[in-house]
């Protein structure tokens, strides 16, 4: 039973973390694509536009696709490295910091989006770039916090997961596991609220232009409280359970 109900706990909190982040990758993607015509929350139509530059010799969009894709690893790496740092201190300060890095990111972009956005090529470049590196900081927490189940910007890896796990599913030979089963769970709700937030997205940019961008990080912040809300209620416990 303490087995079970650990299992059970663990896919909670990995369907709160796929919800949220996915939804976070939504808006995020969308509202790129409307303000830069650019993918933000993923890299793989960049490096097929670099491929192209490279065979047209577009030096400089060479350069800056460049960029853009060791900003993605950057954060990427960014993440796990603080993560594997501080995992020994603190589950939720390994946690913790790279959101936080991300909020200051995104509400930066918001911030100057905002403000002083003057819609030159090298700011456009710029701000791709630290939205960029804010989804390469929030795909690798989450990929790491979950084992590699989930990676809440790259549709066509969950596709091919989920293909992959609903035949595994359907087959007659295969065991229908609760495993596989919580696997198809979180994937179809990354499916569904990485859409949920693309649409929203869209819609909240026609409002609210680069203000959209403030709502990311408000959803980061939910993630931050419930992470911080059950450690505080694990160290009430904790107490309680000593003074016993």
């Amino acid at each position: 039973m303490l087995r079970q109900s650990k299992e059970e706990r663990t896919f909670k909190q990995n369907l709160l973390l796929a919800s949220s982040t996915a939804l976070a990758a939504g808006i995020t993607n969308a509202a790129g694509m409307i303000a830069f015509l650019a993918f933000t929350a993923n890299i793989t139509g960049h490096v097929a536009n670099l491929a192209k530059h490279i065979v047209q010799q577009n030096f400089r969009e060479i350069l800056v696709f460049i960029i853009w894709l060791l900003l993605f690893f950057a954060g990427a790496f960014l993440s796990s490295f603080i993560v594997r740092s501080y995992r020994h201190i603190s589950d939720y300060r390994a946690h913790s910091i790279p959101i936080i890095i991300e909020i200051v990111v995104l509400v930066f972009v918001a911030i100057y989006g905002h403000h002083f956005y003057a819609e030159t090529l090298l700011e456009r470049e710029i701000v791709i770039g630290a939205i960029i590196f804010s989804m390469g900081l929030q795909n690798s927490l989450v990929s790491t916090v979950s084992g590699g189940l989930i990676k809440t910007s790259h549709l066509t890896g969950l596709f091919t997961d989920l293909g992959g796990d609903i035949a595994e599913w359907l087959h007659p030979k295969a065991e229908k596991t609760t495993a596989v089963k919580n696997k198809i769970y979180i994937r179809i709700t990354i499916l569904g609220f990485y859409l949920g937030g693309a649409l929203l997205g869209g819609f909240l940019f026609d409002y609210f232009d680069f203000a959209t961008f403030y709502f990311v990080p408000a959803i980061l912040l939910v993630i931050l409280y419930y992470d911080l809300s059950h450690l505080a209620v694990h160290k009430v416990t904790k107490a309680f359970s000593r003074k016993d």
